[in-house]
């Protein structure tokens, strides 16, 4: 039964939307917690407890670089169950109508490294 509870607490963390987002958002690359929260137009605290499910679930890990804490899949596999559903439901492995696209960098009002890099080029 083991297998059966490990399996099932993975499957409890991806039936969730707004985790579902956050892993779409990191299947492109690592991400720090200010840049999820403006992608998602959730509160820092929010969306902290949905990375904290997320990783408990073992579906991201993080790393820490001075003050701040970048999430990324723990393993990349998590990305094709998800392509694997929405074809299920869709026909089409990636975005459909209905899935909101993910925004390509800099995401406006957002204040994460990654994104003051872009808009200063």
């Amino acid at each position: 039964m083991r297998g059966y509870e490990q399996q099932a607490r993975i499957m409890k963390a991806l039936a969730h939307p707004v985790r579902l987002r956050i892993l779409d958002i990191l299947r492109r690359e690592e991400e720090c917690v200010c840049h999820l929260t403006t992608v998602l137009g959730a509160r820092q605290p929010y969306v902290s407890q949905q990375l904290a499910i997320l990783r408990e679930a073992g579906l991201v890990s993080d790393r820490r670089d001075g003050l701040i804490i970048y999430y990324r899949l723990h393993d990349k596999r998590v990305a094709k169950v998800i392509s694997a559903v929405r074809e299920m439901l869709t026909g089409q492995p990636e975005f459909a109508e209905g899935w909101p696209p993910i925004p390509e960098r800099p995401v406006s009002g957002c204040p994460c490294p990654k994104c003051e890099v872009k808009r200063s080029d």
